[in-house]
């Protein structure tokens, strides 16, 4: 890996190992509205992004077409606010774990998506990578019991994963990390607030006690602000299909906080399950690979050839490196 690389791979952990330890508070907030929690959570990580955005954010912003604007409002709507959705959803008829490895095979689906979206064939050392990092993530959760409901709606929220990677591919560039999460957040706020009342009435927002409000913080401001940056400027640099294999990272992140709050353990499964990850992130990130050394082709009959200097002194080596790089 390169230095871009491999700054790019620690964003993108940094980021799935704050949404993995999200689900910590996450527990705390089972009886909060949800829109309501979302709306709080958006709304207040737009308002500290927008300042960090950086100099000629509303021109970005008036330059987009109402294709990208488009584009935007599904992001949010199916990676964000659906996705949360989804999940509460499954969680009502199934046991934790189930959209959980639904969720842990979005790796496998970006790595053939993304590339077949951009005209170019499926990586096969990233797709090995991929199956290997889904399989550590079923076997750190584990299984549960669920019905039908259960895992159609574990379904919508892998199909949320994925779309929070595939759907901010085009928008990136003109946008940057930044920006672009500022403005996902301002839209999703929105949304949240319009299913609040649809679904709720009146009673779709409330005063957070003492605890929830400290959940909710840390929401808006470590998980999305920091995390949602660190995410995109993780792809950024590596590509999404790369950056997705981290979100295996997310289950064992959740596996290792769980014993903090005595709502889980970490026992011999979590430990294998997070081996795999850890191996399949580094196969398909294409971290064990050697480094090259750089040599002349053979049999180039056209290749400079090096020039002995008059008195002895070393050889020229323009040609020869110009003809290996």
């Amino acid at each position: 890996m390169n230095a871009t690389t491999s700054r790019g791979a620690l964003l993108a952990a940094l980021a799935c190992v704050l949404v993995g330890g999200s689900f910590t508070a996450n527990s705390v907030l089972g009886a909060y509205p949800y829109a309501g929690g979302q709306f709080l959570r958006y709304g207040l990580a737009c308002v500290l992004l927008f300042p960090l955005a950086g100099r000629g954010a509303l021109p970005r912003l008036r330059a987009l077409t109402s294709r990208q604007w488009v584009r935007l409002a599904l992001l949010a709507a199916v990676g964000m606010v659906g996705f949360n959705l989804a999940v509460l959803a499954a969680e009502r008829t199934a046991e934790p774990a189930v959209p959980g490895v639904f969720v842990g095979c979005a790796p496998v689906v970006v790595a053939v998506l993304v590339p077949l979206l951009d005209g170019r064939r499926p990586q096969r050392t990233v797709i090995q990578g991929a199956l290997l990092v889904a399989v550590g993530a079923c076997v750190v959760q584990g299984w549960g019991r669920t019905d039908g409901a259960g895992l159609a709606f574990s379904v919508c929220a892998l199909a949320g994963e994925v779309g929070f990677a595939v759907l901010a591919v085009p928008v990136l560039r003109p946008l940057g990390p930044r920006l672009l999460s500022a403005v996902l957040c301002a839209i999703a706020a929105l949304e949240s607030a319009a299913a609040g009342l649809l679904a709720d009435g009146t009673g779709w927002l409330r005063r957070p006690d003492a605890v929830e409000a400290g959940a909710l913080l840390w929401q808006a401001v470590v998980v999305t602000v920091v995390g949602f940056v660190c995410w995109y400027m993780g792809m950024q640099r590596i590509g999404a299909e790369r950056a997705t294999l981290f979100s295996g990272l997310i289950p064992v992140a959740a596996a290792c906080t769980a014993p903090l709050v005595g709502t889980g353990s970490y026992g011999i499964a979590q430990g294998v399950g997070s081996a795999l990850v850890g191996l399949g992130v580094a196969l398909g990130s294409g971290a064990p690979k050697p480094p090259v050394r750089p040599s002349a082709p053979l049999g180039d009959r056209h290749a400079e050839q090096p020039r002995q200097p008059p008195f002895g002194g070393t050889a020229a080596r323009g040609g020869v490196e110009s003809a290996a790089e």
